[in-house]
């Protein structure tokens, strides 16, 4: 026997939701989301201004943000180098295309990317290009024996193009401006 219940009060009955706790798939509540966008914005907050910030007593945002980095949501933090003070006033990235796709010599060129001098990332992409190098150079030289010391001198290359930056600046991320 099946009863039916009034719309009315089928929803009255549902849970009331958790005022915003749980606000994404990863399981992060609102409260790590800020901890976060803070952090994203300035990484060097001492624990104390960070709870200040956000209105949190200092012990829960401590625990907070070592739950943060047990469960692999933050993973590092990061320093900035203005590149033109260290010498390298040239960046540019440079696209490499790849004649065969064997994944030993991927991975081995991957891995030599990654240790060449001057190269600030390495990025595996999908599409014409296999990868793109963010570097920095002191000068137009530098950047050309870059591209035939480190780069064109690995056999699976078939092509590269190098674009120059003119400047860099950051996104607004994943998690959006501190709300606070």
């Amino acid at each position: 026997m099946s009863s039916t219940i009034p719309i009315e009060k089928a929803v009255s009955i549902l849970p009331k939701p958790q005022a915003a706790r749980r606000s994404n798939s990863s399981g992060l509540d609102e409260v790590d989301l800020e901890i976060l966008r803070a952090l994203s914005a300035d990484a060097r907050l001492t624990n104390k201004a960070l709870a200040n910030r956000l209105g949190l007593a200092e012990s829960t945002c401590a625990y907070r943000v070592r739950q943060l980095r047990d469960r692999g949501v933050v993973t590092g933090s990061t320093l900035q180098l203005d590149m033109a003070s260290l010498g390298r006033p040239i960046q540019a990235i440079i696209k490499v295309r790849l004649g065969s796709h064997n994944q030993a010599h991927v991975n081995k060129l991957y891995a030599d990317l990654t240790s060449a001098p001057g190269v600030l990332q390495a990025i595996h992409v999908a599409g014409e290009d296999d990868f793109h190098l963010h570097v920095a150079v002191e000068s137009s030289e530098a950047l050309r024996d870059l591209v035939l010391k480190h780069v064109t001198i690995h056999r699976v290359v078939r092509q590269t193009e190098t674009q120059l930056v003119f400047e860099v600046r950051d996104g607004a991320g994943i998690l959006g401006p501190n709300k606070r």
